[in-house]
């Protein structure tokens, strides 16, 4: 485990290229993530996770998926999980509570009993940002709700049915994407509001959450670093997330080939990592741009390799 990088990597397609296998045995990347272009469906999938397993001889490897549910389905080819989104339960939730416990008990047990059969052991859930009338329509259903309050509660339940069956979770976009009116796939995101309607609202939902990962977001938090987006910013990292959220486990960035970055590769990866990201992550399952990445970052340090070792007691 000494041995591996500090990055995620993508892959291509629904098995592993010879190249690839070459790539992941020569870089060893901490994880891999899987994509709607990877899954198939289930035999298929288990293929290729025990594919990416055998390259490091480790039945626990970190392989992730962003299986949100709604319009964010990395598995809709094995089941349609497009009705139950991130909002669909939060106005459950509100309508009736019973139901809603019910119901989202269910719903995490099946995709996490699914996720097990094929392979992956990481979902990047939940969504804690909270919505706005003006969010980016990216947004869309991903939220629960503009409520804070809600966020963190039905934010918590997801943590906890998850990791009840065994499956991590990544707290994203941390400290708060809900008052984005960009899309950061596309552009850089500047929030200008104050520190106290961000620490109120969108930094609460973040806190005291009991999650191995969080996910970091591309956007400029003007009243904290007027230049950086949370990805690139050691105040944001170093004051905001890590001390006002107190969020003290690992910390991956979001994807760095995102437009909201913008610089090249190597230095979005080497950026994230001087302010404060322990992970960077690459999802596009490109060579050429993986190359750069696994050939920019450092071996795994010491808190990381505490807080996998963690992961994997998690996992038993």
């Amino acid at each position: 485990m000494k041995l591996r990088k500090a990055f995620i990597t993508g892959v291509s397609s629904t098995s592993l290229k010879e190249k690839e296998i070459s790539f992941l045995k020569k870089y060893k990347p901490w994880g891999v993530i899987l994509f709607s272009r990877n899954i198939k469906d289930v035999q298929q999938t288990k293929r290729l996770t025990g594919q990416i397993r055998s390259c490091f001889k480790d039945s626990k490897y970190p392989i992730l998926v962003d299986e949100e549910g709604g319009e964010v389905s990395r598995i809709s080819k094995i089941i349609d999980t497009r009705i139950f989104s991130s909002k669909y339960f939060g106005n459950l939730f509100q309508k009736n509570k019973n139901e809603f416990l019910q119901k989202y008990k269910v719903y995490i047990n099946n995709i996490s009993e699914i996720l097990k059969i094929i392979g992956i052991n990481i979902n990047t859930v939940p969504v804690l940002d909270v919505i706005r009338k003006n969010t980016n329509k990216i947004m869309g259903s991903r939220s629960f709700s503009g409520d804070a309050r809600i966020v963190s509660k039905l934010g918590d339940y997801c943590i906890e049915h998850y990791s009840k069956n065994r499956i991590g979770t990544v707290i994203k976009h941390i400290p708060g994407h809900g008052l984005s009116s960009k899309d950061s796939h596309i552009s850089t995101p500047i929030i200008n509001k104050k520190k106290k309607i961000l620490n109120k609202i969108d930094f609460k939902a973040f806190k005291k959450k009991r999650s191995l990962f969080a996910m970091t977001a591309h956007i400029v938090y003007s009243h904290y670093d007027k230049k950086n987006p949370a990805t690139h910013s050691k105040t944001i990292i170093g004051e905001v997330i890590r001390k006002k959220i107190k969020f003290k486990n690992l910390l991956i960035s979001d994807d760095i080939s995102m437009k909201a970055l913008k610089y090249d590769l190597s230095e979005n990866a080497t950026k994230s990592l001087e302010a404060g990201c322990n992970i960077v992550l690459h999802c596009n399952g490109k060579m050429k741009e993986m190359e750069i990445v696994a050939k920019t970052v450092p071996k795994v340090d010491n808190f990381i390799l505490k807080k996998t070792s963690q992961f994997y007691n998690f996992l038993m």
